[in-house]
């Protein structure tokens, strides 16, 4: 009976939180996470002397500010891997709503470093990203409207969700940061398909995309040059894309060693957009191989998991996190080797940024509580009838 009730996992009673904690968790999937922050500081130390000398810094400087941020993000992510779906959707709500603030005054408060792209807060000491912070609320408050649109006399949390999204995307392409306003797009998508949304509507909101990103091309300069620079025969050798593509080519297998690598030295980004040129260049294609399988181990665990979860907030909050996870990592990875266009975007846990590490740290943190084992039927039992 306990079985049919619980699943496989049986309730204890009177067991202490922090056993119960470790019990429930998916420990490999946490595994990898900290191995890509180790990694991260591996090649932050390969990459960030040149920047630090050019700045006039302390050889060390960003490989220390990583260090500290990143330990800042496992703490959070841990203290939030113990919080229950609950709690999490709760303060994913107030977190969105001051990103979102966050975001919405960025034109007028906002700088851009000289990249271009008004982006970030500047606070002397140091900057915040406010767009890294709204995805994992931005998933929370979805997947809530998403799950609620579910229910008997529900909200239309389909329609409202969508006008979000769309309100999202178009303050971040006015960045502009066409990146991370195609994450949001897809994370939405692919929690609104799993909701169950016809096809036809993708298909129709696909095509969509496809006019927002014509239009962008013959309106934003900025859109124009990465894409023409992308569709070139030609790489300039020049650039940060021929830069890179060099050093995967010279790295080949095994790396040219540990320090011997020369792209550092001539890309501005190379501990962050183009950390993995860094890995494939010193490392070779040994450890940028053992980094994808880290980020597909995470992705696949996750889903895996998420699909036996009766809660449709939680399967869709998961599966939004996981699957914006994994395109991150698809995206900073295929820029690199040129099959994809340009775009500044992360390798989570592994580039060097404050934002980056922390709001990962969160994200991670919902997703792995959210994939915690709980003492409950599979989503098969519904199906199968079974545990009535």
């Amino acid at each position: 009976m306990t079985e049919m009730v619980y699943g496989t996992v049986p309730r204890r009673e009177g067991e202490a939180i922090l056993p119960r904690w470790w019990r429930t968790l998916d420990k490999w999937s946490m595994v990898c996470i900290f191995l890509l922050f180790g990694i991260g500081l591996l090649l932050g130390l390969a990459a960030s002397p040149p920047l630090a000398e050019r700045n006039g810094l302390g050889a060390f400087y960003y490989v220390e500010r990583q260090a500290l941020f990143g330990g800042i993000a496992m703490v959070v992510m841990l203290i939030t891997t113990m919080m229950s779906p609950q709690l999490v959707r709760r303060l994913g709500v107030i977190g969105f709503v001051l990103a979102f603030s966050a975001l919405a005054f960025l034109p007028v408060f906002g700088t851009d470093f000289g990249k271009g792209a008004v982006r970030w807060y500047s606070f002397g000491f140091g900057s915040f990203q406010p767009s890294e912070f709204l995805k994992p609320g931005f998933v929370i408050v979805a997947a809530w409207l998403l799950s609620a649109a579910q229910e008997i006399n529900g909200p239309p949390g389909k329609s409202y969700s969508l006008a979000i999204t769309v309100m999202i995307s178009a303050m971040l392409a006015l960045q502009p940061d066409f990146g991370q306003a195609a994450l949001i797009l897809f994370g939405w998508g692919v929690m609104y398909f799993v909701a169950g949304a016809p096809i036809t509507l993708l298909l129709g909101l696909a095509g969509i995309v496809i006019l927002g990103g014509s239009f962008a091309y013959n309106n934003s300069e900025h859109f124009a040059r990465r894409i023409d620079g992308f569709l070139s025969a030609e790489v300039d050798p020049t650039t940060q894309l021929g830069y890179a593509a060099n050093a995967i080519q010279e790295g080949g297998i095994f790396g040219v060693g540990v320090g011997e690598g020369q792209v550092k030295w001539s890309l501005p980004d190379a501990h962050t957009d183009f950390i993995i040129a860094v890995a494939a260049e010193e490392f070779g294609l040994v450890l940028v191989l053992f980094i994808l399988f880290l980020f597909a181990v995470i992705t696949v665990r996750s889903l895996m998991r998420l699909m036996r979860e009766r809660d449709p907030f939680i399967r869709l909050a998961g599966t939004g996190i996981t699957c914006i996870f994994a395109i991150q990592a698809l995206i900073n990875t295929g820029v690199a080797v040129r099959l994809l266009p340009a775009k500044g975007m992360t390798l989570p846990f592994v580039s060097y940024g404050g934002s980056s590490l922390i709001a990962g740290g969160i994200m991670l943190g919902m997703l792995l509580s959210f994939t915690r084992a709980r003492p409950q039927g599979e989503i098969g039992d519904i199906l199968l009838g079974r545990g009535r």
